[in-house]
Parts: structure tokens; C-alpha cells; sequence
């Protein structure tokens, strides 16, 4: 379970600085749009969304309204911050997939377009991670840095 949690939040295979600043953009960018755009909207009129939410994938309104809330929301404040970014994506990558693959597969291609450049960067991120200037290299710094057990002290 550690090394699969160090390998989500590892960042050192991002080098330099230019590198570094455009995830932190593009990632600070992304989430506060999504945040703001879309996540609170729904977050604090969610009463009056839940009637009339589309159900796409045949769940319920509500419980596609509470998933559409907990990604655009709730992974976009992960994604800001840089908090377990690629676990944060995932959910994001496949509500921008739904909107655009089923809830509007019947609106122009703009409608479509949108949801798949947010998707493509979420995608990007979920390969390259958050960068060095996010909580996840924080924490990989800390994991990096705490010492393990050794193979004699595993079998005392």
C-alpha cells in the first residue's frame, strides 16, 4: 500500500522550473474553473438541480448530481491544490466524458468540444502529475524522507 501511495503522489520526474510552473497554471487554472464554473453552481443550488439533473447513466438525478458535485466541486479543490492530483482527475476525466460522450453526444460540436478539452487535461494530469509546486510533492518529499524498516527489523 505505501509504495502504491508514494507512486500516486510522486513528482520527482518533472525537472525544471518552466516545467514545474506550467503544471502549477494549468493545474490552479483548471480546478479553479471547474470549481467555479461548474462545482459550486451545483453544490449550493443542489436542491433545485436534483429535480431536473439529467440521469445519464441511469443511477438517478440525484445520485448523478451528487457524483457531477463530488468531481466538479469537491476533486477540483484537489486538483487546485495539488492534493492527490491524479486520484483527484479521475473522477473529473469521466464526468467531462459522460457530458460529452452522452449528454450532449446530440448538441453541436462546441457543446462536445468543451467537456473534451477539460478531459484532455485531466488526462495530462493524471500522467504528469501535479508538479513541484503542490501537496503532493510535499508529501512525496516527507514519504522520500521517512525512514523504512529494514529487512531485519521486518522479521523480529
Amino acid at each position: 500500500m505505501s509504495s502504491l501511495f508514494r507512486s500516486i503522489v510522486n513528482t520527482s520526474h518533472i525537472k525544471g522550473t518552466p516545467a514545474n510552473i506550467g503544471l502549477l497554471i494549468v493545474r490552479v487554472m483548471i480546478g479553479a474553473m471547474m470549481l467555479l464554473s461548474h462545482g459550486y453552481g451545483k453544490l449550493s443550488n443542489f436542491g433545485d438541480f436534483a429535480a431536473k439533473f439529467s440521469d445519464p447513466i441511469g443511477i438517478g438525478a440525484t445520485a448523478s448530481l451528487t457524483l457531477a458535485v463530488f468531481a466538479e466541486f469537491f476533486c477540483s479543490l484537489g486538483v487546485f491544490f495539488g492534493f492527490l492530483t491524479r486520484l483527484a482527475a479521475i473522477p473529473l476525466l469521466t464526468t467531462m466524458l459522460v457530458a460529452s460522450m452522452i449528454v450532449h453526444i446530440h448538441d453541436p460540436w462546441a457543446r462536445q468540444e468543451f467537456a473534451l478539452l477539460y478531459a484532455i487535461v485531466y488526462v495530462s494530469l493524471i500522467f504528469l502529475g501535479p508538479g513541484k509546486y503542490s501537496l503532493d510533492h510535499l508529501i512525496s518529499e516527507r514519504l522520500a524522507n521517512k525512514p523504512t524498516k529494514s529487512q531485519a527489523e521486518i522479521e523480529m
